[in-house]
């Protein structure tokens, strides 16, 4: 089983001292891939004006632009699950699973992360940095670029394993995934929610950790407190689940 998970927007600061290379990340053999797009972002975080900073990271506080404008290559590192903070994430709640269900989540988690592509959740070496989703630098087509030169290596990674994407459709982009695959919807009084997603993704996250889920099968006898199974659509490749908010 290998589920597919969006990053946050927010980060938890600090770290270690160690610096990110080749160990810190997984496909290894792609690390000088990654670092043509981080080494770029770093350059431009350098040299851009105040006005450019505020597009890329999206916001106007100063002591935001200050905090991110520094060199990514002296920045502390975090594990790349603990980096990340926002509503899935708290809903997770990561730091309170036992030690066997963080190494469910630790082995079996890629997040897609829109700069340093796609990671595995147990990573370590992840630096605080900042990029607003849907932002670029210098023209870059970020997405294309992990979708290039990053599915191979994830169709091969993935291709014996039962798929759950869990991801927001803005990081379809880097990676679209070419075997069956399992996906949800959360529908209340009718309509998809946006924030309970984001929140319910969590939830389910942490269950498929506390019940050692391995199977779509496992998955779709599971209880999930305060969802009932509206709808199962399938389309081609795609099996979604829609789930009504009780």
């Amino acid at each position: 089983m290998k589920i597919l998970f969006s990053p946050s927007e927010t980060k938890n600061s600090g770290g270690i001292t160690t610096k990110f290379d080749n160990n810190s990340f997984i496909f290894p053999e792609l690390f000088e891939k990654r670092m043509q797009i981080v080494n770029a972002y770093n350059s431009f975080i350098k040299k851009a004006t105040k006005d450019e900073l505020i597009k890329l990271f999206g916001t106007k506080k100063d002591d935001v632009l200050e905090q991110y404008k520094k060199d990514i290559f002296e920045t502390p590192t975090m594990k790349v699950v603990e980096r990340y903070e926002g509503v899935a994430f708290d809903y997770l709640e990561y730091g309170k699973l036992n030690k066997e269900e963080k190494s469910y989540i630790d082995e079996n988690v890629i997040i897609f992360s829109n700069l340093f592509g796609p990671l595995s959740a147990g990573n370590s070496g992840l630096p605080d940095y900042k990029l607003k989703q849907g932002e670029t630098f210098d023209s870059l087509k970020i997405e294309k670029f992990y979708m290039d030169n990053f599915s191979k290596v994830l169709d091969e990674y993935l291709e014996n394993e039962d798929i759950i994407d869990l991801r927001a459709g803005f990081y379809e982009k880097f990676y679209k995934i070419d075997k069956p695959y399992t996906t949800m919807k959360f529908i209340k009084d009718g309509k998809v929610v946006s924030h309970w997603a984001k929140a319910y993704r969590g939830i389910i996250l942490k269950l498929l950790a506390k019940n050692e889920i391995k199977t779509i099968d496992e998955l779709m006898n599971m209880q999930i407190e305060n969802l009932k199974i509206q709808e199962i659509k399938k389309q081609k490749l795609k099996t979604e689940i829609v789930y009504s908010i009780i």
